[in-house]
């Protein structure tokens, strides 16, 4: 199967069972997805949403961050990754806002990246969800999941080179749609350590899935589950033994 092809089946599929996918992330205007955005790098979505009601509820305006503190931030927000530089970004960030934007969430990639915590992927969400640009935003589930498609090659080693490789394939009218399609697929069935095969809908054009579900494939698969299984009666056997020889040991046989 050609790339073209898996290109073709991939937008066919989802815009056919998932016409308009939405980020998870809670948020009522574009300064709120903002916030929401720098804070879900190497977080989860459903942490950030448990943090982000009462950071918004303190913080309705650009101005009211930006007069505050990173200590003071950092209470709201100690539970998600690293919330000591996170805090500092958020403080930076609003000024940033208020100074020099107006206090208007710009629409341009460049003059997004100039606020700290904004790089390219935070970046590329913004302008695709809030302002519908033609911008595709890699983050681990995209980087992942493109690739186990088969959508990108060997050659896209970074975030930026799949970013390219998917914006040269995909109509451009799906490149915003088409990150939630991979970040949801790959949240809920092409997980990271054991993809869901069994139950994808998309198994048929998948390159992973037909690199490993051949007959030989398969079959190395059986074996290593069966060494698995057989190395770890082996290892509670031994402890087994072990734990006998220390309790022999303490009542002095």
């Amino acid at each position: 199967m050609t790339k073209q092809d898996r290109y073709k089946y991939f937008v066919e599929y989802f815009s056919k069972n998932q016409p308009n996918p939405e980020t998870e992330l809670h948020y009522g205007n574009s300064f709120q997805l903002l916030i929401a955005v720098i804070l879900s790098a190497q977080c989860t979505d459903k942490r950030i949403n448990q943090v982000t009601p009462a950071l918004f509820e303190r913080f309705p305006t650009p101005e009211s961050l930006a007069a505050s503190t990173p200590e003071e931030v950092f209470t709201y927000i100690r539970s998600v990754s690293y919330p000591n530089n996170k805090a500092k970004h958020l403080v930076g960030m609003a000024k940033i806002l208020v100074d020099v934007f107006n206090s208007e969430v710009p629409s341009g990639l460049d003059e997004l990246q100039k606020m700290p915590g904004v790089g390219r992927k935070t970046a590329n969400v913004i302008a695709s969800v809030v302002f519908d640009a033609p911008a595709i935003a890699v983050d681990t589930h995209v980087f992942r999941v493109s690739a186990r498609i088969g959508l990108t090659n060997s050659k896209a080693t970074t975030p930026l080179a799949v970013e390219k490789q998917l914006v040269q394939y995909l109509p451009q009218d799906t490149l915003g749609v088409a990150h939630h399609w991979l970040i949801l697929h790959g949240r809920y069935i092409c997980v990271a350590r054991s993809p869901k095969c069994e139950i994808c809908p998309i198994s048929w054009f998948c390159k992973y899935y037909e690199q490993t579900h051949t007959e030989s494939a398969l079959l190395k698969a059986e074996a290593l589950k069966l060494k698995k299984v057989k190395d770890q009666k082996k290892k509670n056997a031994l402890n087994k033994i072990s734990r006998e020889l220390k309790k022999r040991s303490v009542s002095g046989e």
